[in-house]
């Protein structure tokens, strides 16, 4: 592998160094540097940030790989500036046994774009009635320490107590998807005004609030590690800034998503918008900026969700839930943080690198930029604006809520252990 020097990159957002990477490692970081034979790369007024870590991707694969492959999703994954993802349980068969998270994580390992870490289902085939295999995929080749039923709320608090328990043997962590089932029977949007408008099912902020607030008590009455996935309210907010004042072990995520849009673009009555948990209200999103800001919401996560066209195109009612979206993420937070002044470079690469690799206790990533440390990194253009082409896309999927929007910044360079898999916004 040649040495390749990144040359006038501002690292974190800070002053314009060099970085010699030689081999898989970074070998020096500073001004004036010279190597003989690198490949340079001309980073000029470009961010360089370490590789970025996903902590919540549909693969889709096993069973699905009409909507998306591992490969083609960690195609997409690289294009957007990731290094790591970790791939949700819900496929099919559901990955609730050490063989098939085994298989996902050598799926990930021959494709080459970006590491690929298993998420185990926390009940046998997401059901929520039996637990999972969680000791095996913990033992097994893939390693597994993220365990959830996303998709599906783990309702059961016997089941929950459990799981927190289990886990806890090895530094695990469950990650719920917050659902009460009762509270959302039949709901297509978020419960509020524009729901009564449209006469759509309304989703309470209730049902995701009452889950969060019943698990940071029982992962603090187990004194286990509780992870909250897709954060979507105001409330739930002020539930997870509570439960860390008391010192209780919960972190929590919040979607590109859900910093941006509302539930004024169902209105539209696009299925594009159709989301689990539901878009929220313009109060919402605000406190959810507040919260990545302060540090109550650790890390973006993307909860990339590929659909085929076919279950889109389609009525509201009938549609499925979810966006792809890891190809434009780091360009929504870059519109919603750093342009609006609430983060800087250096705490995006906090919640988008360093610390979900902490949650997912991941080796390797959400490393410093320095000197003998693995060279997992991603080099962005700030300054770039241009309007979201899904034809472009890596992904197979194509149901993006930001068709034909202008975003800021792209990723230009992405570098896996020292090599490429990005080069000028191209895959290499």
């Amino acid at each position: 592998m040649s040495k390749i020097l990144i040359r006038g990159a501002k690292v974190l957002g800070g002053e314009a160094q060099d970085v010699l990477i030689d081999g898989e490692t970074i070998e020096a970081v500073g001004t004036g540097l010279s190597a003989e034979g690198a490949t340079v790369v001309e980073a000029g007024g470009q961010i360089l940030l370490p590789g970025l870590v996903d902590l919540h991707t549909h693969l889709r694969e096993p069973g699905r790989e009409d909507s998306e492959t591992v490969l083609t999703g960690t195609k997409a994954a690289a294009r957007g500036g990731w290094t790591a993802v970790h791939a949700m349980a819900n496929t099919f068969p559901v990955a609730d046994t050490a063989g098939v998270v085994e298989q996902v994580w050598r799926l990930g390992r021959e494709s080459g774009y970006c590491d690929v870490q298993p998420v185990g289902a926390v009940t046998v085939g997401l059901e929520g009635k039996q637990l999972a295999e969680l000791g095996a995929m913990h033992d097994s080749a893939a390693g597994v320490m993220v365990f959830s039923d996303d998709g599906k709320c783990v309702d059961d608090a016997v089941i929950m107590r459990r799981a927190l328990e289990y886990v806890k043997a090895f530094d695990g962590v469950v990650a719920q998807h917050a659902q009460e089932p009762r509270l959302t029977e039949g709901a297509q949007m978020n419960e509020g005004t524009v729901s009564a408008e449209l006469g759509l099912g309304g989703w309470p902020a209730v049902a995701e609030e009452s889950i969060i607030a019943r698990d940071v008590l029982l992962a603090a009455h187990v004194g286990s590690r509780v992870h909250i996935c897709h954060l979507s309210t105001a409330g739930s907010v002020e539930i997870v800034r509570w439960a860390k004042s008391k010192g209780i072990d919960v972190t929590a995520e919040v979607t590109p998503h859900h910093l941006l849009l509302t539930d004024e673009l169902v209105r539209s009555y696009n299925p594009v918008y159709k989301v689990n948990p539901p878009l929220r209200t313009e109060a919402d999103v605000m406190a959810l900026r507040e919260a990545l800001a302060d540090g109550t919401i650790d890390i973006v996560a993307t909860d990339h969700a590929p659909h085929p066209r076919e279950d889109k195109d389609c009525e509201w009612a009938a549609a499925a839930m979810g966006m792809v979206g890891l190809e434009t993420a780091l360009s929504v937070v870059q519109q919603t943080m750093v342009d609006t002044g609430l983060l800087d470079w250096a705490g995006v690469a906090e919640r988008m690198s360093v610390n979900p690799a902490k949650i997912g206790r991941l080796e390797g990533h959400g490393r410093p930029v320095s000197e003998g440390e693995p060279a997992n990194l991603t080099l962005v253009d700030p300054a770039y604006r241009g309007a979201v082409d899904p034809a472009g896309f890596a992904s197979r999927s194509r149901n993006t809520p930001y068709e034909g929007r202008e975003l800021p910044g792209r990723v230009t360079h992405t570098f896996l252990r020292g090599r490429a898999t990005v080069i000028d916004g191209k895959l290499a």
